[in-house]
Formats: C-alpha cells, sequence, structure tokens
C-alpha cells in the first residue's frame, strides 16, 4: 500500500534519480574528512590541499546518504511530515552533506551556500575549532538529537512523535549503539503510542557489521534470528541488503514505499477505531558493508566491510603518496564533474532529488517553529494545604504534588502537551490523583484487573528509566511539557543521559536561531532517607553530585522542605524553559512548615531564617550557632535539633535556616541563583559556625560554599553511604546527621560553653544509646522520635 502523494512523486521523479545524489553526498561527505582546498578536484590533488589534521568518520556514512537520499522523495509528498533522528554519533559529516545538497545548510549559514566556495568552507569548518562538530548537535538544522548520545535515539523518536499525529520520525540506528541497554528497551517503547492521537517512528537498523574495532552482534547473527527478535519486539521488517549500488536504491525505494504505506495503513486503522491490540509496526534493516563505496583495500589490506573502514580509511595522504593516489582516486571515482556545475553549485541531476522549502529534512517546524506556548497551569493557592502552626499538620508532599498534576492535565487536555512518565511508580510514589483526570498509556491487551490504563493515557510506566528519561527528552525537544518522576536511588541510571541533555542546551544557547525549549524536570521520590524497608541498594543521592559539576545557566537543584513549597517549586519548574530541574521531595506522611506565601517567599529567597525555629530573635543577639539544612527529612532533623537545644540549653541563642534553592550558597559568580555576598552573611553570618545538615554527599555543601567568607566554618552531616534494613529514624542514626547528632555538633562548635551544654551532651549522647537497643528489641522507633511535632 503506497500513500497517493508518495506514488505521484515517484512517477513524476523516476526510480534512479538518487543515483546522482548519493554520490555527491558520500563525496561531500569524504572530502569533509580530507580536504581543505580543491574541494571539486578541479587540479590534481597535492599534499597542500589536505588538511593539517585529519578528524572524522567515514564507515557510517554511505547507509545515512542512502537512507537521506529515499526520504527525499517521500518528503517531496505534501502529505508526510518526517523528521529524521540519525543515531550513529560518527554520522554527521554525512548529515552536513545532505544538509548542504538541498540548500538547509546555507540557509542558516551563508558561508555554506551551495557554491564552491561554500563547499571549501564546509570541508575546512568540519571538526575546526569554531567549525562545524564532528557529532551532530544543536548547530546543525533539523537536529533534536545529539550523535554522540549513544542508544538514545529511538526513545528521543518516540517522545518527538507523541501528540504530533502527522510526524514520521524516521530514526536510524547503527549497529553498535543497538547493543546498548537504552536501545534495546527502546524497542519496546511503541506499546505506549496510539497512533490514533500519535505520531509513528519509522526504525532503520543500519547493519554495517562493524564496530571502532570489532564486529556487531546484530551483524553476526542469522537473519533469522535477527527477524524473530524484532518481530517479538513488535515489528515487521523488510531488509535491504543490495549487492550494487543500482540494486540499493530500487530496493531502498521499495523498501520506504512499504513502510510508509504500512504506516499509513496503522494510521487510518487506528483512528477509525480497528487497531488490533498487537499491531506489528514496521521497521527496515538495511546491510551495507562499513565504509561502501570507499577504498577496497589500502596498505594491502581489506578496509571496505570491516572495522578498518570506521574512521579514516586512508591515513596519512598528506605524506605517503601512495596514500594521496587513493584519495584522488576514490573521490574521482563519485565523478564530480557530473555533480556540480562550473560554479560548484550541486547540477540539476542532484538536486532534483531534494524537496524544497519547508519540506527539506532539515526544516520541520518542530525545530524551526516559534515558542512553544506556556501550559494553561491551574490556581497553586487552590492546591495548598492549610498547616496552622508551623510542625503541626502532617501531609504526604508528593501526593499533594499529585492533585496539581491532576488539574494540570486537566486543563492542558485540549492542547495535549503535557505527559507524566515513570518507571512503573507513579501510584508508590503517591503521584497517583492524577489518574483521576487520566490514565496509563498501554496498548497491549488489558484484563479486568488492570487499574488506570488506556490506549489515550497521558501517564507512561515503563521499567526503564533509560527509556522514561529519553521519551521525556524527546517530548521536550520538540516542544512539549513533562515530568520524570523516578525513585532516586535509582535516577544515576540516566545519569549520562541528563549529562548529555545539559550539554544539548548549553550548546543550543549559543546557536542564535535556535528556540528555547520546555525544561527538563525531574522529580526523585522515594529518597535514600526513607528507604530503609528496601535497604542499602535503593539507598543513593548521587543524581545531585552529577547535576552539580554542569554548566550554571543549566541546571537547578530544588529541595522543597514540605508540601506548599512543592507545589510552588512544580509550578516554577513547568513554566521555565531551557533549564534541567532536578527536585527532591519524600512521598511519606512528614511535618509540614509553610503556608502557600511562605513557601513563595522561601523559594523566592533560595535559603531562608526561619526565625520560629531558633532562639536568635528572642535572644536579641547574633546566634552563637546557626543550623541549616537543604531536603526535607534534613529540614525537620534540623528543626528537631534546635528544639532539643532551645529546651536543654536556653541560654545557647541559635539560627535555624532552610535551603529550599541548593545553588544559593554557591558564590554569584558561579550560578545565577547564587546569593550575592551581603545576603549570604545575612542570612549564614561570616564568621558563626554552620552546623549544616545535608540530603546528599556532604562534600557536595564544601564544594558549593567553597568561595564564602570563612567557609571553614561549615561543618555538614549527610549520606556517607551508611544504611540497611533499619528504621527511618536509624538511618539518620546510621549516618550521623540525626537531631541528636546535629546537636552534639553544635554544642562541640560553641565549645560547650553555655550554662546546662555538658549535661545536655551528655543526654543526647544517651538517648542515642537508648535509641540502638529500643530498636534491637522493638524494630521500630523510639516513640520520642517517631510521634515528635
Amino acid at each position: 500500500m503506497i500513500a497517493a502523494g508518495a506514488e505521484r512523486v515517484r512517477r513524476e521523479s523516476g526510480t534512479f534519480d538518487a543515483s546522482a545524489y548519493f554520490r555527491a553526498a558520500n563525496y561531500i561527505g569524504a572530502v569533509q574528512l580530507y580536504l581543505q582546498d580543491n574541494v571539486l578536484l578541479r587540479a590534481p590533488l597535492t599534499k597542500a590541499h589536505i588538511k593539517p589534521r585529519l578528524l572524522g568518520h567515514w564507515g557510517t556514512q554511505p547507509g545515512i546518504n542512502l537512507i537521506w537520499a529515499h526520504l527525499n522523495r517521500m518528503a517531496r509528498d505534501p502529505n508526510q511530515s518526517i523528521l529524521p533522528i540519525i543515531g550513529p554519533g560518527h554520522g554527521a559529516p554525512a548529515v552536513n552533506a545532505n544538509l548542504f545538497l538541498d540548500g538547509t545548510l546555507g540557509d542558516y549559514y551563508p558561508q555554506y551556500v551551495r557554491t564552491e566556495a561554500g563547499l571549501r568552507n564546509l570541508a575546512r569548518a568540519f571538526s575546526h575549532p569554531s567549525g562545524l562538530p564532528s557529532h551532530v548537535g544543536p548547530a546543525i538544522p533539523g537536529s533534536i538529537h545529539e550523535g554522540g548520545e549513544l542508544g538514545y535515539c529511538l526513545a528521543h523518536a518516540f517522545g518527538a512523535v507523541l501528540d504530533n499525529p502527522d510526524m514520521t520520525a524516521v530514526c536510524v540506528i547503527g549497529d553498535g549503539e543497538a547493543e546498548t541497554g537504552p536501545l534495546a528497551a527502546s524497542w519496546q517503547a511503541h506499546r505506549f503510542v496510539n497512533p490514533a492521537t500519535s505520531g509513528t517512528v519509522l526504525p532503520i537498523l543500519h547493519l554495517n557489521g562493524y564496530k571502532l574495532s570489532g564486529p556487531t552482534i546484530f551483524g553476526r547473527v542469522s537473519g533469522l534470528q535477527l527477524h524473530e527478535y524484532l518481530h517479538g519486539c513488535g515489528y515487521e521488517i523488510r531488509v535491504v541488503e543490495p549487492r550494487t549500488e543500482m540494486n540499493a536504491h530500487v530496493m531502498m525505494d521499495a523498501a520506504l514505499d512499504w513502510a510508509f504505506g504500512q504506516i499509513a495503513a496503522i494510521r487510518e486503522a487506528a483512528r477509525a477505531g480497528q487497531l488490533p491490540e498487537r499491531s506489528c509496526w514496521p521497521a527496515i534493516v538495511l546491510r551495507t558493508p562499513k565504509g561502501w563505496t570507499g577504498p577496497r583495500v589500502v596498505d594491502g589490506k581489506q578496509v571496505e566491510g570491516t572495522s578498518r573502514a570506521h574512521q579514516l580509511p586512508i591515513a596519512d595522504p598528506a605524506h605517503n603518496p601512495e596514500h594521496l593516489a587513493l584519495l584522488e582516486n576514490w573521490l574521482r571515482s563519485y565523478d564530480p564533474d557530473t555533480l556540480f556545475d562550473a560554479d560548484g553549485t550541486p547540477s540539476h541531476a542532484v538536486t532534483r532529488a531534494c524537496p524544497s522549502g519547508a519540506a527539506r529534512l532539515g526544516m520541520h517546524p518542530i525545530v524551526t517553529g516559534p515558542v512553544p506556548p506556556p501550559l494553561t497551569l491551574p490556581d497553586v493557592d487552590a492546591n495548598a494545604i492549610q498547616i496552622g502552626e508551623p510542625g503541626c499538620a502532617s501531609a504526604e508532599s508528593t501526593r499533594v504534588l499529585g492533585g496539581y498534576l491532576r488539574e494540570v492535565f486537566l486543563k492542558n487536555a485540549a492542547a495535549a502537551n503535557f505527559r507524566l512518565f515513570s518507571p512503573d511508580e507513579t501510584t508508590s510514589n503517591r503521584l497517583d490523583p492524577v489518574f483521576a483526570a487520566t490514565e496509563r498509556a498501554f496498548m497491549l491487551p488489558l484484563t479486568t484487573e488492570d487499574e488506570h490504563f488506556a490506549r489515550d493515557g497521558r501517564v507512561i510506566e515503563i521499567l526503564s528509566e533509560h527509556v522514561c528519561e529519553g521519551l521525556l527528552e524527546g517530548y521536550a525537544l520538540s516542544g512539549r511539557y513533562g515530568m520524570h518522576a523516578c525513585y532516586e536511588g535509582f535516577a544515576p541510571i540516566v545519569d549520562s543521559m541528563i549529562a548529555q541533555h545539559a550539554k544539548w542546551l548549553k550548546s543550543s544557547r549559543e546557536v542564535e536561531w535556535r528556540l528555547p525549549v520546555p525544561s527538563l524536570n525531574i522529580l526523585l521520590t522515594s529518597h535514600a532517607w526513607r528507604q530503609e524497608h528496601n535497604g542499602y541498594s535503593h539507598q543513593g543521592p548521587g543524581s545531585i553530585d552529577n547535576l552539580i559539576s554542569k554548566k550554571g545557566g543549566i541546571v537547578r537543584i530544588y529541595f522543597p522542605p514540605d508540601a506548599n513549597s512543592l507545589l510552588v517549586v512544580g509550578e516554577h519548574c513547568l513554566q521555565s524553559k531551557n533549564e534541567i530541574n532536578l527536585i527532591i521531595a519524600s512521598k511519606h506522611q512528614a511535618p509540614q512548615w509553610l503556608a502557600i506565601d511562605d513557601a513563595r517567599r522561601n523559594f523566592a529567597a533560595g535559603a531562608s531564617v526561619w526565625e520560629w525555629a531558633g532562639t536568635e530573635s528572642a535572644a536579641g543577639s547574633s546566634p552563637d550557632v546557626i543550623l541549616a539544612a537543604a531536603g526535607d527529612v534534613p529540614a525537620e532533623e534540623t528543626i528537631a535539633a534546635a528544639a532539643l537545644l532551645k529546651k536543654h540549653v536556653p541560654s545557647l541563642c541559635t539560627r535555624v535556616v532552610i535551603v529550599m534553592d541548593l545553588f544559593a550558597l554557591t558564590p554569584r559568580a558561579t550560578h545565577p541563583h547564587g546569593l550575592e555576598f551581603a545576603d549570604f552573611a545575612r542570612t549564614f553570618g561570616s564568621a558563626e559556625p554552620v552546623v549544616f545538615a545535608f540530603h546528599g554527599y556532604p562534600r557536595v555543601i564544601h564544594e558549593l560554599v567553597h568561595g564564602r567568607e570563612n567557609a571553614q566554618r561549615f561543618h555538614v552531616r549527610g549520606y556517607i553511604e551508611e544504611g540497611a534494613t533499619t528504621t527511618p529514624f536509624d538511618m539518620l542514626v546510621l549516618n550521623r546527621m540525626s537531631r541528636f547528632h546535629l546537636a552534639l555538633e553544635a554544642l562541640r562548635r560553641t565549645n560547650l560553653a553555655a550554662e546546662g551544654s555538658q549535661e545536655a551532651f551528655e543526654f543526647f549522647t544517651e538517648r542515642l544509646e537508648a535509641h540502638h537497643k529500643y530498636i534491637a528489641d522493638n524494630g521500630i522507633d523510639m516513640p520520642e522520635v517517631a510521634s515528635w511535632r
């Protein structure tokens, strides 16, 4: 079945029009690797024409160029909306070549206009300082995927087509990256995409058989095994395994006609309510030799079809005359005189294969379109909880946020621009109030026992942090809003993905024509301090460490101490653009401290003095010690420690500071949210000792306050890799961050000078001993801790 528009384009253009285009793309790709001049070979090649430093990769380029050449025909159909996502990390020269040939690159960068001078500039710029990168990144038109993000392309593609019903994301997957865990799990992502309301992904698995220095798994398994594997993942495949170049064009033409015909049929059935529960999506397997059309033998060794074609098939043409001759013969094999006119413009035989205007593959509107409109957000005040006196009320913070997100879903139902992604943890993380507004998406059969599942659900749960993160990234990069909710202990699984996204955002801000995209919002809950029941394996706040090292203008880390604070933080993050927002909040019942207006003020300040919790205002003098915290459990322990000191050492003057925005601690020169030095001194003093209870590893705070006045006065308690299956309070005791430890540390830092300090020191020590005995005898925490308010 072939779409009518595609059939008309076939009749108009002919089957083999892509041949000249394919040769031109391969030629330009090779030129970028080697030449700095004489780019059209209008003269014999000499050493002077060779770049002084050779960088880049050849092996994957011809396969990408073959696919792109034939996607051009599909894109000329006005009924198609095609977004190419190129997974092979080293395919940038091929992408550059195709964007040069259809004029897209020149439209964005006049120095790369389609002339001999433009091609010379392109060749010189590739992998050159301040030029074009060796991987496809934000500087390349039409891209939402960084080629170096090995294994994420398919998840990004599925994220992009969600709620984009007319889009087909054609995702080229290298057989090396097909071995990665994220990619392996991403084959299942179509189980959550409803083609009635979303677009379609066409995976093209490019098998050239080799990685950097060895064979690939999929390149060596039998065709039957590969077919069974992909069929088991829910795909019907067509194999393109050409014997000649002309044969390749015939086969790729037919495969794309089949695939787009299948896509049209799937959409038609889905939108008529007739899609089978176990429908198969189309996929193409392209088998070509690695480095196809390049030099076959170099220095007596086979190159084409081996790992030797992965990078530069000819190593040293500038200094080896035989290599120089090989390079010239290789480049001339594409017959460049027939591919370019006298002024260096690609010939009509080449460009007639290209779509024009907005139909070009590098001009998709999700990349070039307007700034995405903001979400319609509900009234935070209407979702806030009433707390009375600080600490008297109790609530599950994430359940309150879940009610707010329910309203977000309802208010944006028509726009269909908000989704929640979670690895099977929406209910566990107390976000299940959203199920009053939407369901979990699922395209496979359901039973009467399955709750909150529907084909059109807007919550996606797949037990793969990689896929959840990749779907959200693709969704946000294509202009929509979402949140990834995850157990904190498992979030480091995707730290490398978040790091790559941070690099993308940092680089995209430096590209003038790149428009802001919705922020990446990550909610970490079920966190380390409340994972005593699951034990040591579930305890790990390491994602904080990953993010604090990233560019200050990109990352934000928030520690809302209660439910109303979480609402304020959530509202802010859902409105933000071009940022990565990490929010860490407990899902368990906990004391509530701030009315909604107070939460707003505390959030705006970043770090605030909670006068009611300390004794500074009553004493009328500067504090003897400052008790500070970042994190909901650390805040509770800090407030409890201050209460203990107030009771047992009333003459000790204390100040309590709660940090909601972690980067408020760092100097403004390091992060835009850093407090000015005067504001920092008003909050944290300048000479007073600071006992700091931190949610994560203590070294994080020491790193952040580096550069502050007398930074050595910060004495930090936090997670020190002590944990077990134990009680909640014992987690704090094991990591020496309990209220008793904090109070003892405060006494030590004031030299036990205040009246009653020695007695208090002995009492707090005795209560720690009592704790150990109580949990050993009873298996639960002491009532004075568990029931404390």
